[in-house]
């Protein structure tokens, strides 16, 4: 059937509203879209779409901390989708770690500019902006402090979460886009200088990431038996001799710690217009981040070897920063959790760590929410450990930077930068991800180094990106599963607890008809049903209300006009973009709104499930369904992160122009 599009201007607000899933996903990778095909067994296409703007696609379908799920419609009436899960089957059928690869990137790459980029640091920002630049033409070359390229990912991340053939096959991938050369073992401020880079190169990315652990302020934290939780994983997953005790105490509160003490106990058995600003890491982000760390140490210290993990953190159960599935994870792996408690002092007998002391936790955070942990008096308790792993976060090493580098840090020890290109106080000299803006998602990462690419590019060659194009399709038979609101969401497979050994992956993932059945439940919000009858046409709604009756989520109710009240912001607000409204206000003036006899159609357009129905019953074809996507104006087929926001402006949408 031939696709039918056709022009319109489209309200950003309104249109934001379609791509919950993609606007809350820092790289706004397309999940409805491919979680659609998926349900359509359409599986090479899906991937292309998860893919094409994501370079760490693969890793993210295992690892990423998923806000698209978090902001998915379909949570509001049972669960979300299982959006990350779904994003792993596509890639273990055709990324780079599968036996059929897809390679996305093929006629992608633009003809070799005679224009070359630094990056230092191989971790996901600097992966990811080497893959876009790449793309644009550029020859980048890699400087990775560490014998392994990968940062956090591999250096960070226990093996059983995140396999190594995963992350290496992902960065072959990226190093095979254009012109990449990776030069490992090459230390800033040792082998090279930020200001050596910027006589060589045309322009200079720091991605160094945060990979220095937070320490604690407690007495006898230089005891024998007490480490950091960055260090214990650097070693872990570098595969260094790690001596560790049988009763291991993890403190901190979140997701690495847990990972910790599940691997312990397995191996036994500027652009200068818009100026720099220096950026407050947001405590919710690193508390994400040192929940994961938390986690990751706990399970790692079990997959060790150690008999007991126990895990000590300030808040209570329900307030711990880590995610829910990662603490039920860790419990049922046998971490035992002391929640609500703070550590007072490290108990030690010659010179080795053998109890912690803590007190009962009052609260955590102050009257505005900052965070100023109080405690009960005489509440003192010892737990008895011969090894402590201390996991409450990380921070940035930047003592490379000199001051003949010129790039300005804030006395929180980040890199201040301008928050649309990344460009530091140093010209040509770009940063993004945990050394900005202190310790953050890996998605954040990816999004920060696609954003540094376009920065890059820019500042280069003195162009902007251009917008996508918003393609507006309309749906001649739109048709949801009968039973949409009946399907519930799989549990996602997971190795069984006697087989949790070593290094082997825990989670399983769906395979081909669990995930046809999880991507079923997709609500479809970049389809929406469209009032827009003319006379011409004789579609003009004659106010039968069908559409009403049949309606089984009462998204609608047809009232007269004198039931709604317009105060002068809102008529404002509707006079300002009429010309978005040509079938709402047709031959009717915005303050005459209130005034005049008339009905109007509401429709609450957060309980819509996209069924179609409505369209179906309309005996005048008043109600058409609608579907709307951004496609990439640029030659590279990427769209930049800061073109999708542009773009949901009123933007006028050709008819055709991109049919596929």
């Amino acid at each position: 059937m031939q696709k039918r599009f056709v022009d319109k201007k489209v309200d950003r607000d309104w249109l934001n509203t379609n791509f919950p899933c993609m606007m809350a996903c820092p790289a706004h990778t397309n999940a409805g879209r491919y979680v659609s095909l998926i349900a359509e067994r359409e599986f090479e296409e899906a991937y292309r779409i998860a893919r094409e703007p994501n370079p760490m696609a693969s890793i993210c379908g295992r690892v990423c901390a998923h806000p698209c799920e978090t902001a998915c419609r379909r949570g509001e009436i049972d669960k979300p989708i299982a959006i990350r899960a779904l994003k792993r089957f596509l890639t273990e059928q055709y990324g780079p770690e599968s036996r059929h690869p897809v390679d996305v990137n093929a006629g992608r790459v633009q003809p070799k500019l005679d224009l070359r980029v630094a990056i230092v640091g191989a971790g996901p920002v600097g992966l990811s902006a080497a893959h876009d630049l790449a793309l644009m033409g550029y020859g980048v070359t890699i400087f990775e402090a560490s014998q392994v390229a990968g940062g956090m990912l591999y250096l960070g991340l226990p093996e059983y979460r995140l396999p190594r053939d995963v992350v290496e096959a992902q960065v072959r991938e990226i190093l095979a886009t254009g012109d990449i050369t990776l030069k490992l073992n090459h230390a800033a401020g040792k082998d090279f200088t930020v200001a050596d880079l910027r006589r060589d190169f045309g322009a200079v990315l720091i991605a160094v990431g945060a990979h220095r652990s937070r320490d604690l302020t407690i007495p006898g934290v230089n005891l024998d038996g007490v480490y950091k939780g960055i260090d214990f994983l650097l070693n872990v997953n570098l595969g260094y001799t790690f001596t560790i005790g049988k009763k291991v105490l993890v403190i901190g509160g979140g997701n690495v710690a847990m990972d910790v003490a599940r691997s312990a106990a397995r191996e036994v058995l500027k652009q200068h217009a818009g100026g720099v600003e220096h950026f407050e890491p947001s405590q919710g982000n690193m508390d994400a981040v040192a929940a994961r760390e938390m986690m990751d140490v706990s399970l790692s210290a079990l997959r060790l070897g150690a008999q007991e993990v126990h895990l000590v953190c300030l808040e209570n159960r329900a307030e711990m920063p880590a995610a829910l599935e990662e603490i039920e994870e860790a419990e049922e792996e046998g971490i035992i959790i002391h929640a609500g408690f703070g550590p007072k002092e490290i108990i030690g007998e010659n010179g080795h760590a053998v109890a912690l002391e803590v007190l009962k936790t009052k609260s955590v955070f102050d009257a505005n929410r900052r965070f100023s942990p109080t405690f009960f008096e005489n509440s003192e308790t010892r737990l008895v450990c011969d090894t402590i792993i201390m996991a409450i976060g990380q921070s940035p090493n930047l003592q490379f930077l000199g001051p003949d580098d010129g790039v300005d840090v804030s006395p929180r020890g980040l890199i201040a930068v301008n928050p649309q290109t990344l460009m530091t106080s140093a010209i040509g000299v770009f940063a993004g991800g945990d050394c900005v803006f202190g310790p953050r998602l890996i998605i954040d990462s990816v999004a920060d180094g696609k954003r540094a690419a376009v920065g890059i590019d820019e500042f280069l060659r003195g162009t902007v990106h251009p917008d996508p194009v918003i393609e507006v399709e309309v749906l001649e038979r739109h048709r949801m599963p009968l039973d949409l609101l009946d399907l519930v969401r799989p549990t996602i497979p997971m190795l069984p607890l006697n087989r949790r050994t070593g290094v082997t992956e825990v989670e399983i993932g769906f395979n081909e008809e669990e995930a046809v059945a999880e991507a079923q439940r997709c609500l479809h919000c970049w389809v929406n049903t469209v009032f827009e009858g003319n006379a011409e046409d004789a579609t003009e709604c004659i106010l039968c209300g069908g559409c009403v009756d049949v309606c089984p989520e009462n998204c609608f109710e047809l009232v007269s006009l004198d039931r709604i009240a317009f105060d002068e912001t809102t008529t404002g607000q509707l006079a300002e973009v009429r010309n978005l409204l040509g079938v709402e206000l047709d031959d009717i003036m915005a303050e005459e709104l209130g005034v005049i006899a008339g009905s109007v159609m509401l429709k609450d357009e957060t309980r819509c499930i996209r069924c179609g129905l409505c369209a179906e019953r309309c005996p005048a074809g008043t109600i058409t369904m609608e579907s709307f996507n951004l496609i990439s104006a640029d030659p590279t087929g990427l769209i930049s992160i800061e073109s999708i926001d542009r773009s949901f402006r009123s933007n006028p949408a050709p008819a055709g122009a991109l049919k596929r």
